[in-house]
């Protein structure tokens, strides 16, 4: 039973998976070592040795989520603390927090930070999932079946946006979005749901509007609309450069310029702008693919399960690598204003590494169920007749 279960696994997504953070983990450390020792005095390798400890935590996690039937997320055994757990999270940054990047974002554990609001992401999926999962005989009914989920994904935006982290409080809401349009309800009630959200975002803009409308987040929208005319413009405008300078095959692998103190968070927002001056259109490419594969592939994965909460579990996760990929690349390549996203598999980061990993095991468990329902319930539902020869003396099945 255990040798079928391993042989069903998608292993193929997995390769996909440990190439990018290997690749990921090699451009961590091209593109840190010069800010590590000049701005954090530092050895060149310190974010590098810190990734690859980030690394080998979450590919343990992963293995151990792979292995955990996706089907036990469902029980309120765990639904309910998972639900407590990232609202005390989110709530206690305002007690014990950090702030880092003008957000109070963090908390700060030994020599190391963690961000909850990554891993409410992962929360907000399974919640959503799973509540819709079990009210699908009664979809439609808007007081009953549709809108009591959506008190829990609206507190969690609020607590993240008044951080403020307003480009994280955006992920969790599009990736919601993707779990609502699949779930099944009508287009009546999404219609619905859509004014809501608006009755509820007006009055939020114009509590927060002096966080939201601060002079640093009005200069990212000049920075967007002129970079190389706006004082604000930076970031986005060694950003261009460093994506031009690499050409069809890059500079070479750590002989980056702007990464020398020209282009600030290289290792993080801006990895990408230095897989594309070093490596040019063949690293862009490896990881576009690398990425797209993964979304993609999690998309079929939904389409192909039978089981409403796992096909909803495998379109909310690749939803949210995907949407944050496109923010990541969109904002350094100037396509919308900069929002601070990580690059999934890629950008240094101790927790976004670690809750992509649990979203792939939990993926790669879908997957996983999907593939031995149809290879070994086919084979239980149209046995062998006894009788039968081992070869087909005919061999003409599909050919009549």
């Amino acid at each position: 039973m255990f040798k079928k279960i391993l042989k069903s696994y998608d292993y193929t997504l997995l390769a996909v998976v440990v190439l990018l953070c290997i690749f990921g983990l090699v451009m961590v450390y091209s593109s840190s070592m010069v800010m590590a020792v000049q701005y954090y005095g530092q050895s060149s390798d310190f974010f590098y040795e810190k990734q690859k400890t980030n690394l080998m935590i979450s590919a343990f996690v992963l293995i151990v989520v792979a292995l955990f039937p996706y089907k036990a997320l469902m029980s309120n055994k765990i639904l309910v603390p998972m639900v407590f757990l990232s609202i005390i999270g989110l709530s206690g940054l305002f007690i014990i927090g950090t702030v880092a990047g003008n957000a109070l974002s963090w908390f700060e554990v030994g020599t190391r930070s963690l961000q909850p609001a990554e891993f409410v992401k992962l929360s907000v999926i399974i919640y959503l999932a799973a509540v819709y999962a079990k009210k699908q005989p009664y979809i439609n009914e808007f007081n009953r079946g549709v809108a009591p989920p959506l008190a829990y994904l609206i507190l969690v935006c609020m607590l993240i946006a008044v951080q403020p982290d307003f480009g994280t409080a955006a992920i969790i809401f599009l990736i919601a979005a993707t779990i609502i349009f699949a779930s099944g309800m009508n287009y009546k009630n999404i219609f619905k749901l859509g004014l809501i959200g608006l009755s509820i975002l007006v009055p939020i803009v114009l509590l927060l509007r002096e966080k939201i409308f601060s002079e640093k987040r009005l200069g990212r929208f000049e920075a967007f609309i002129d970079p190389f005319g706006s004082e604000h413009g930076y970031q986005l405008s060694n950003s261009f450069i460093s994506l031009g300078m690499g050409g069809l095959k890059g500079l070479g692998l750590g002989e980056s310029v702007q990464k020398l103190g020209y282009l600030p968070e290289v290792h993080t927002d801006f990895i990408m702008a230095v897989i594309a001056e070093e490596l040019g259109i063949f690293g862009v490419s490896f990881v576009l693919l690398g990425l797209g594969y993964i979304v993609l592939r999690g998309y079929y994965i939904g389409m192909k399960c039978k089981d409403p909460f796992g096909s909803l579990l495998a379109i909310g996760i690749s939803s949210m690598i995907g949407i944050q990929a496109f923010i990541n690349l969109a904002g350094i390549s100037g396509v919308i204003p900069l929002t601070g996203v990580t690059l999934p598999f890629i950008s240094y980061g101790g927790s976004s590494l670690l809750q992509m990993s649990i979203a792939i095991g939990v993926l790669l468990n879908v997957s996983m169920f999907v593939k031995y329902e149809e290879k070994y319930k086919h084979k239980a539902e149209n046995p062998v007749p006894e009788s039968a020869p081992l070869y087909s003396s005919g061999a003409s099945i599909g050919r009549k």
